[in-house]
């Protein structure tokens, strides 16, 4: 199946070192955050509709890239 005029932004999110999550947009001006992953998706889709002044405009698809450190000794 193809999607036409398939409308992607891609959310970089982060581990926020208080506590939570924190959420950019690659290519746009949108940061969110939340206090977990749930109430952060809502946020996003918030921040979006806050973001373009067209609701034609809105992506149809939001990724979710997840970075997280993991640091061990050897």
């Amino acid at each position: 199946m193809t999607l036409n005029n398939t409308k992607e932004i891609i959310f970089l999110v982060e581990e926020d070192p208080e506590g939570g999550y924190t959420a950019t947009a690659l290519g746009e001006s949108i940061i969110t955050q939340a206090d977990d992953m749930n109430t952060l998706k809502e946020m996003i889709k918030d921040a979006i509709t806050c973001h373009y002044d067209n609701p034609e405009n809105y992506p149809t698809i939001i990724r979710l890239h997840i970075v997280r450190d993991e640091v061990f000794a050897l």
